[in-house]
């Protein structure tokens, strides 16, 4: 008799734990998840413009191209500009639909 009250209390809960709406259990939207895509890509864009450096004579120091605006400046901005481009692709909220 308890495995049938277990079995049905457990049948219960299931259905109670249904979301009234079509995908109201899910956590982010179909427009969070390109968002965050396109986050991902800023950030990759800026680790791009990191990166490079290859010399021809390892022996020679070139700091010209290795301390240059793109790589010292432009590059970290973009990145942190993209890590903030993720958090609001992750904090906004799904517009409601009726």
């Amino acid at each position: 008799m308890s495995k049938q009250h277990s079995k049905a209390a457990a049948a219960k809960a299931a259905v109670a734990a249904k979301p009234d709406k079509p995908g109201a259990g899910i956590a982010l939207g179909l427009q969070n998840y390109k968002l965050m895509l396109i986050g991902f890509a800023i950030i990759v864009i800026g680790f791009v413009l990191m990166s490079g450096g290859n010399l021809p004579d390892p022996n020679v120091f070139n700091a010209e191209g290795l301390y240059s605006f793109r790589r010292i400046t432009l590059a970290p901005i973009v990145v942190m500009f993209g890590f903030a481009f993720e958090i609001y692709a992750i904090m906004k909220r799904p517009a409601k639909q009726q």
